[in-house]
């Protein structure tokens, strides 16, 4: 199949690109930054290219990951929310068309994060249901998925902070965050195993909703 996922030079989005190569898929990356170090044999084709503006063309892809998306940036809701529609609404509505999965955040249930950031991915959980009830008549599956903490580059600044890092994972129910590759699976099951599961959020936080709210981060308030 083809597979388009933005945001695939780092993170949650390298990861599940690989996991789809080695699956055996056609994958196209989508990214300002400059392309993964892939082995050059691989099936995947690097276009750089800014989700808030024009677009390129690409051959129908049967999966959409939308995946791409910055924090306390200054664009988080141009990226994370205009970008992300834009982007499914470019590449997923037609015939063929299998599944959607918009990368969300934990955040966007407990708000404990960036006022822009959280807002920008409460904003797509609308959105993805939204596009659930249209990409229906198509047979395709549309999903979000929340992961809470991911030990990913955007996260440096609280992982490489040992003060920081334990006072989160003091209040971190399973005492960890997730790897790039853990939620890589869920990326997955989502799009490639689900075919009945549509216009649902599913979190995968480690706890972080339910059982705690704290936000940790360098000179960040709670105010």
């Amino acid at each position: 199949m083809n597979i388009l996922i933005t945001g695939t030079s780092s993170g949650i989005g390298r990861a599940t690109a690989l996991l789809f190569l080695e699956r055996g898929h056609n994958v196209f990356g989508l990214d300002i930054a400059p392309a993964p170090d892939f082995p050059e044999d691989s099936s995947y084709t690097h276009i750089i290219a800014d989700i808030t503006g024009a677009l390129p063309e690409l051959p129908p892809c049967e999966v959409v990951i939308a995946n791409a998306g910055v924090q306390q940036s200054g664009r988080d809701i141009d990226v994370n929310l205009k970008g992300t529609i834009a982007t499914v609404e470019k590449y997923a509505f037609h015939e063929g068309v299998r599944a959607v999965l918009i990368m969300c955040s934990a955040s966007a249930h407990s708000g404990a994060e960036f006022p822009c950031y959280a807002a920008s991915k409460g904003g797509l959980l609308s959105y993805m249901r939204n596009a659930a009830q249209r990409l229906a008549r198509f047979g395709a599956v549309c999903n979000s998925l929340s992961p809470g903490g991911v030990t990913t580059e955007l996260n440096r600044p609280v992982m490489e902070d040992s003060a920081l890092w334990q006072q989160i994972m003091d209040c971190t129910p399973l005492r960890r965050w997730a790897s790039p590759e853990e939620i890589a699976g869920w990326v997955w099951f989502l799009t490639m195993e689900n075919r009945f599961c549509t216009g649902q959020d599913i979190l995968v936080d480690g706890g972080e909703k339910d059982l705690n709210t704290h936000f940790v981060w360098p000179d960040y308030l709670c105010k």
